[in-house]
């Protein structure tokens, strides 16, 4: 199977120069409809199963009521996801380009068709309407999501290259974004070549320490903040750093006279979902669902702004119960205070804690603070021991291992089930809030959640007909 071949053509720049596909039929948008800025917001990876257990994570233990939280105040659809294969799975690129630019590609693309053909992404549409952008992340910036917003290219893989044309893919002679926060380091101070400084020759800012953000006065601006993806929320020094960057990003961009558009993805709930990891998941969403409520906050006081936030996907086929067992103990999580790798990090070089089944004990409860039985817990202090003996000569296959452990013991007392350690084809939900957000109301593709945003963008007057996506209610 193919994606069905859009019937409209949407003028996307005013010099007629790109063009994208997508169906749609006439409505009208008054003006009251019509955002003056947008914050678009993407989960990485965070499918229904997620919003659903930090729901019942973050669940008050002293009152009978399930508390809703900021997913199932916003929530307004859903969205389907597959890429321009016959796989019906995506990859984050493929994702990310159909949300960047209302159009399906390959999985790996970066905002690129089949050919190869550069496809324009809603936030040089926006650059190219006179707007501020910018990019907020817990990747490095040029990871999939944010390349895909940035950026084009046939592979997703190609670190450097994408970097490199963050300072080549200018609209009327600028970077694509004004503001970029997030991780990469490594890809843009290389040995050959140190992309910070050539900003800084563009006239951006440049910091490298997520305390420095309120140094930054004006843009544009650059901050990197760890060689590639940011340390885990649990495992950092500030672990809402991304609501941290979010508020001195809305900082920034309210300062500014133009409207803005900014691309914010919380990104390493993904990547806790590939290593089947309930633990980084939960403090992972709680980072992102606490971005939401900042950015709720903002459009209260705000009003003429648009929230759309979505996932690219689902990661790792999470479900909340398994093996039979009517029951999922996600409150439990509350009390583990260190991620399993980390947690493996200090068996592996502090082996003394396993010297006897007491010293493990006390481990187990000043980290994990899940009580299990007496003999599931020498049967795990035995598994431990016996892969540190066979893996002696090799500490990170041991580590893998038992991490391995951890988290599978975590996830049999808290009955946390896992189908894979990849992504799935689930549908996505779809969460709006301020002026527009009915706009993206019931079922719809992820194609059709950008082309109603380059369509806002386009706009330039309100209380007029424009062509617009209109969700399948």
């Amino acid at each position: 199977m193919r994606a069905l071949t859009a019937c409209l053509t949407l003028s996307i720049l005013s010099s007629g120069i790109f063009t994208a596909q997508a169906t749609a039929r006439e409505i009208v948008i008054e003006d009251e409809h019509l955002p003056r800025n947008i914050i678009y917001l993407i989960g990485d990876g965070m499918g229904p199963a997620y919003t659903s257990a930090y729901r019942y994570y973050s669940d008050k233990p002293d009152t009978k009521a399930v508390e809703k939280t900021i997913f199932d105040d916003l929530l307004v659809g859903m969205a389907s996801t597959y890429p321009d294969d016959d796989t019906y799975v995506t990859d984050s690129a493929a994702a990310a380009t159909a949300l960047a630019t209302s159009t399906k590609s390959y999985n790996g693309a970066i905002s690129v068709d089949h050919q190869h053909h550069a496809l324009p992404t809603l936030l040089e549409i926006a650059k190219h309407k006179g707007k501020t952008t910018a990019v907020v992340v817990t990747s490095q910036i040029n990871h999939a999501t944010p390349a895909s917003f940035l950026a084009h290219n046939e592979s997703r893989g190609n670190y450097n290259a994408i970097a490199d044309s963050y300072l080549t893919n200018l609209i009327k002679g600028k970077p694509v974004a004004d503001l970029m926060l997030g991780g990469g380091t490594k890809y843009f101070v290389r040995q050959q070549r140190d992309l910070t400084s050539e900003f800084e020759a563009l006239g951006y800012q440049y910091i490298d320490k997520l305390g420095e953000l309120d140094s930054i006065e004006t843009l544009p601006a650059l901050g990197l903040f760890a060689p590639s993806g940011l340390p885990g929320a649990l495992g950092s020094d500030d672990p809402l750093r991304l609501t941290t960057m979010t508020d001195s990003a809305l900082r920034l961009l309210s300062s500014q006279s133009e409207p803005f558009v900014m691309m914010i993805e919380g990104s390493q709930i993904d990547w806790c979902g590939h290593s089947n990891d309930i633990v980084c998941a939960m403090t992972e969403m709680h980072d992102f669902a606490n971005t939401l409520e900042r950015v709720k906050r903002y459009i209260d006081n705000h009003p003429d702004t648009l929230l759309v936030a979505t996932a690219d996907h689902s990661t790792g086929g999470l479900t909340l119960g398994r093996n039979g067992v009517y029951q999922w103990k996600g409150k439990q999580l509350q009390s583990i205070t260190m991620l399993p790798e980390d947690i493996a990090d200090i068996l592996i070089t502090s082996p003394k804690v396993l010297d006897k089944p007491d010293s493990f004990n006390t481990f187990w409860s000043n980290y994990i603070g899940i009580t299990q039985s007496v003999e599931a817990q020498t049967k795990l202090r035995q598994q431990i021991l016996a892969n540190l003996q066979q893996d002696k000569g090799d500490l990170q296959t041991a580590k893998d291992k038992v991490e391995t452990l951890i988290k599978t013991a975590i996830d049999t007392l808290t009955h946390t089930g896992w189908t894979t350690s990849g992504h799935d084809g689930i549908d996505v939900q779809i969460f709006a809030y301020g002026r527009g957000s009915h706009y993206f109301a019931g079922h719809m593709d992820n194609t059709e959640i950008a082309a109603n945003l380059i369509e806002m963008i386009n706009t330039e007057k309100a209380s007029h007909s424009v062509l617009l996506l209109e969700p399948r209610i």
